[in-house]
């Protein structure tokens, strides 16, 4: 047993040493790029949901039932473009960073990282995705998704370029970053939970430690993904209500309904009731989960044979 542990210890150290930050961001990104297409429609559903303050649509089916047959199954995927870019470059920020931050915080001596630390660098990297990609991508995304109908004569914004340029025309370049605070609390949150679920789930699991050059099959990937990414949404879903609400009011139409997050948890607790707070919640979690497993069984594929191939085949 000494020995297995004495054993196990070295390969974790071996690997936080010798997997590059930029192979876990490619792996991120590849990732994101095959969630993106695979889910957009839910998380247009979501988007919708969350706007429907008069309780036009009375639940997920019937909401994508209504655009589809209003707007056409397209509109399904409206935002696609945006969506699609900022989960790449979210991922690999993502995984870049965290594989940094990791490194960072881990053990000197023994090259091994606490759940604390994993804690904390799922934490910081989730911060730090909110506020460089994340909230001017969704701004822009969600802007796109509240527009009803595809006729472009009828919508005010065009495409993801245009809703951009008029944005910062109208409301000014911090016009991107509306929302910025509930997102830096959403991401943060929800990755200090994944990334320790995830490496949880593995080893309780599938015995898989990081470093020990098991490539886990992409169904077990795929369970241990949508495991970590469950518990997320669930805790932070007024801070994304709050987001999308924040995102969604333009600066240049008058008076804002929201203040700010504070305000907004205020006034949809007050107008809305308790229950409110967790518009969208079922739709987040027919896609966070399955995204998660999704990222994770391209992910854990890329690492696994990075690792095969560059650490326990190179000499040691």
């Amino acid at each position: 047993m000494e020995n297995q542990e004495a054993r196990r210890s070295n390969t974790e150290q071996r690997s936080m040493k010798s997997i590059p930050p930029y192979m876990k961001a490619v792996s991120g990104s590849l990732g994101g790029v095959m969630e993106a297409c695979c889910l957009q429609p839910i998380d247009v559903i979501k988007t919708r949901l969350q706007l429907d303050r008069a309780g036009a649509y009375k639940g997920i089916v019937h909401c994508g039932a209504t655009v589809s047959r209003t707007e056409g199954v397209r509109a399904l995927w409206k935002g696609l473009t945006p969506f699609a870019t900022h989960l790449t470059l979210k991922y690999a920020l993502r995984m870049g960073s965290n594989a940094v931050l990791q490194t960072a915080f881990k053990d000197s001596e023994t090259g091994k990282l606490s759940n604390h630390a994993r804690l904390i660098s799922g934490f910081g990297a989730g911060v730090l995705e909110a506020l460089v990609i994340v909230t001017p991508f969704e701004v822009v995304k969600i802007r796109l998704q509240q527009q009803k109908g595809l006729s472009p004569d009828l919508l005010k914004y065009k495409g993801p370029v245009h809703c951009a340029r008029m944005i910062i025309r109208e409301e000014g370049l911090l016009g991107l970053w509306a929302g910025a605070a509930p997102t830096v609390m959403r991401n943060g949150t929800n990755q200090a939970a994944m990334f320790t679920a995830k490496n949880a789930f593995d080893v309780v699991l599938w015995n898989r430690h990081e470093g020990d050059g098991k490539v886990l099959q992409p169904w077990q990937s795929m369970v241990s993904g949508f495991l970590a990414g469950t518990a997320g949404p669930i805790c932070t879903g007024p801070f994304d209500v709050v987001k999308t609400r924040l995102m969604a009011q333009s600066r240049g139409t008058g008076e804002l309904k929201y203040k700010g997050m504070v305000h907004a948890i205020r006034t949809i607790y007050a107008e809305e009731g308790l229950f409110a707070l967790w518009k969208g919640l079922l739709p987040r979690l027919m896609r966070i989960p399955p995204g998660q497993a999704i990222v994770w069984a391209v992910a854990d594929q890329i690492i696994g044979l990075y690792e095969r191939r560059h650490l326990h085949d190179a000499p040691t």
